[in-house]
């Protein structure tokens, strides 16, 4: 029964919690409070199974020949899985703070990403390249949130900055964060993207290594994907340096907008990924042309090269 989860079941669960969250500035309800919670970590569940499936339907078709973050779709389902346990954590912590409003949507954004865009398949590995490829892959992906999550605090920063300067009154039952958490929150935020980019990309030079001598797993060291990612990572590291060297660049605007400039150089790095000329996460164009074709046996043999998963149940909404 439980393989039967699909994905609309928790982004509708997600979709109810935000509507439920969107509510908060129009009246005060402690039933509502508790609903809201309760869709989303109903959403949570549901993920999480969905996800488990997912992983063990995998294993059967790749066995030891790769790894769940290989699976380009997955990618986005599980960095929203920890986004979401990041909102239930704020909001249990701090339930007077309209986190959902900014966080959810972001959630939502990713399931929807993974579902209609990303390239469900994976590319077959040895033992030891899947072990550097779900070290490569977890850095980049927790990288990934944090990212995120300080492009959210960041936006929330500088709304309650712009309300504060020009003496705007709060927007009724809409509460935030104080400036000070907010920032930091950001500069925590800058800190573990950097830490995470920088063992993902040491990771991601070994695996290169590793596949050397094989025309389909090697990147390009001049991929967009490899030099936008080398890009927002030395932007992490100037922004961190900055931080500890003078001390004016660690509060206020100035770190909120280091957030917004790292997002930037995500959603750049996701787009070269979804729609560019990259081998890369599986790019639609170069990575189908540079990959050889197996042979018809190979190709016949279950869980060979590129086959897709059996996966009915999320596949596709």
């Amino acid at each position: 029964m439980l393989s039967g989860i699909h994905i609309i079941c928790f982004a509708g669960s997600y979709t109810v919690a935000l509507l439920l969250e969107l509510t908060r500035p129009l009246f005060r309800s402690g039933i509502r409070g508790a609903i809201m919670l309760g869709f989303a970590a109903a959403g949570l569940f549901a993920h999480t199974v969905f996800l488990a499936y997912r992983i063990a339907a995998f294993y059967q078709v790749a066995g030891a020949q790769g790894s769940p973050l290989s699976i380009k779709q997955d990618w986005y389902l599980v960095a929203a899985w920890v986004l979401v346990v990041v909102y239930l954590g704020l909001t249990y912590f701090h339930p007077k703070t309209h986190f959902g409003v900014f966080l959810l949507p972001v959630v939502l954004g990713l399931i929807g990403v993974g579902t209609y865009w990303a390239d469900p398949r994976s590319f077959a590995r040895e033992p030891a390249s899947a072990v550097w490829g779900v070290v490569h892959g977890g850095s980049i992906l927790v990288a990934m949130v944090a990212v995120l999550v300080g492009w959210v605090a960041g936006m929330m920063y500088l709304g309650q900055a712009y309300r504060l300067k020009h003496k705007l009154p709060a927007l009724p039952g809409l509460r935030l964060p104080s400036l000070e958490w907010l920032g930091r929150a950001n500069g925590r935020s800058i800190g573990v993207a950097m830490v995470m980019m920088g063992v993902g990309i040491v990771a991601g030079i070994v695996l290169n290594l590793i596949n050397y001598d094989d025309p389909a797993g090697r990147i390009r060291w001049n991929d967009p994907v490899v030099l936008t990612t080398a890009c927002m990572f030395g932007w992490l590291v100037l922004s961190s340096a900055l931080g500890a060297l003078y001390r004016p660049a660690r509060e206020g605007r100035r770190v909120a907008y280091f957030t917004l400039i790292a997002f930037a150089f995500l959603l750049i790095a996701l787009a070269v990924v979804l729609w560019g000329n990259t081998q890369h996460g599986g790019g639609r164009r170069a990575s189908v042309e540079s990959r050889p074709k197996p042979a018809a046996a190979e190709q016949a043999r279950p869980g060979a090269g590129n086959a897709r998963l059996p996966l009915a149940s999320g596949a596709r909404p």
